[in-house]
């Protein structure tokens, strides 16, 4: 948890242009403060953040939804400091809140983050889920070959039989291939 909070410190000190209310947010051990920024109007993004990260490393649930929000947003470095805060969190709503972000196809762009968030929450969402993102990547002239990546390297971490037919469709695209190859042979055959 240092070295992310180390990464989130380094550029939210940045954002908000070194002052000394994030630097406040930043030393503070007061909940309840760093809740009522969450809820305050007129916050900026790096102080809502930097509560809801630290609220949610020290697994308190009212970084839930705050978190979420920022698992969705468009920047990949929020979406992977809120991934890392839900996980420390560990939120029995996490993976159903991940799936549902990751299987929007209006946020496809943002998808990468929560896949590779279902992967490591290893949820009963988890596999349906990254089965379902895989599927509508693999169809013909799909850009996002990336997230389709991910789903496969997912699905090979959690070894899930389910994921078989999925992990054959992806060995026959050439970015695909060699990952899923490697996932099928951690996946354990049907019956």
């Amino acid at each position: 948890m240092e070295d992310e909070l180390w990464a989130l410190g380094r550029r939210l000190r940045r954002e908000s242009g070194g002052s000394a209310a994030y630097e406040h947010l930043l030393a503070t051990e007061d909940r309840e403060e760093l809740a009522s920024v969450l809820t305050a109007p007129e916050q900026p993004l790096w102080a809502r953040e930097t509560a809801a990260f630290r609220l949610g490393c020290a697994g308190d649930r009212r970084a839930f939804e705050p978190l979420v929000l920022l698992l969705n947003h468009r920047d990949p470095e929020r979406c992977v400091s809120a991934a890392h805060a839900l996980v420390e969190l560990a939120d029995p709503r996490t993976a159903r809140a991940a799936a549902a972000l990751a299987t929007n196809e209006l946020r496809v762009t943002y998808a990468l983050v929560p896949v590779r968030l279902l992967a490591r929450l290893r949820a009963p969402e988890s596999v349906p889920a990254l089965i379902t993102v895989l599927r509508r990547r693999l169809a013909p002239g799909d850009p996002h070959w990336r997230l389709a990546l991910a789903c496969v390297e997912g699905l090979g971490a959690l070894g899930d039989p389910r994921s078989r037919d999925a992990l054959l469709a992806a060995r026959t695209h050439p970015r695909l291939a060699a990952a899923a190859e490697a996932a099928l042979a951690r996946a354990a055959p049907p019956g």
